[in-house]
């Protein structure tokens, strides 16, 4: 598909002021995005007639305005990820002959927003709305696993930071970060039995276009099926639904 560099300029303006903690001058935008400053000022006051930006005089600076806050809760109104992942969630239960789940991270928590139960197998305590801890689940450890090292150290500054895991959950920032290692280096997050005894889980986390992690995929399973072909048949499927979810959210092709 051909690019229309207008329209390529103006995505990423918005997408540049969504990412800054403050208002930024035009000439720093301009810089940091590779635009002529003539294009920045024109597109600046089309998008600020539109509403999309605000200019504040007295700073000399840009930032979102509410037609984007508009579109951003319209966003949220209409339950992307789940009318996104619900039917390829279906179809990796399917597939897996497991319950498959997605997640989103909450803070220190996980939040279930989607479950797909596997029929005969063993009912689980992941509802929709059930809130986990993040560290002592497969799903909350592929989401940390992909945030930058700043957020995780916010996030868990001290021990005190640990708490509702099962025993042989971490416990410290340093077990954390020493399981995060793990799940880089094996490419999936695994949990066995630290949720329901007997059960284990496998997860990884779906990218946004900006390669951040907006929620986790996870399938459960019993941990007689974690050796042998069944394990590997299981990651297959994974790997495959969560690429499937990352093109969608991302926009990729």
């Amino acid at each position: 598909m051909a690019e229309v560099p207008a329209a390529a300029q103006t995505l990423a303006v918005l997408s540049y002021l969504s990412r800054q903690a403050a208002p930024v001058p035009a000439g720093l935008l301009a810089q940091a995005l590779g635009i002529p400053r003539s294009t920045t000022y024109h597109l600046l006051g089309t998008m600020i007639e539109a509403g999309f930006v605000v200019h504040y005089p007295e700073d000399r600076a840009y930032g979102l305005g509410l037609a984007a806050y508009e579109l951003g809760t319209g966003y949220a109104r209409q339950e992307p990820l789940q009318r996104l992942a619900r039917r390829p969630l279906a179809d990796l239960s399917d597939r897996c002959r497991n319950s498959a789940h997605l997640c989103v991270l909450m803070q220190r928590e996980v939040v279930y927003v989607i479950e797909e139960r596997a029929p005969g197998r063993p009912l689980l305590i992941t509802d929709v709305g059930l809130r986990l801890p993040a560290h002592a689940t497969a799903s909350g450890r592929a989401i940390l696993a992909a945030l930058p090292a700043a957020q995780v150290r916010a996030l868990y500054p001290s021990a005190d930071a640990f708490a509702g895991g099962a025993p042989n959950t971490p416990s410290t920032p340093s077990e954390l970060r020493r399981r995060l290692v793990d799940v880089r280096r094996e490419g999936v997050a695994l949990e066995q039995g630290e949720v329901t005894e007997g059960l284990s889980s496998m997860a990884l986390a779906v990218l946004d276009t900006h390669d951040y992690p907006v929620a986790a995929v996870t399938v459960t399973y019993p941990e007689a099926e974690t050796s042998g072909g069944r394990f590997a048949e299981i990651r297959h499927h994974l790997e495959a639904t969560v690429r499937l979810l990352t093109r969608r959210v991302a926009g990729r092709t």
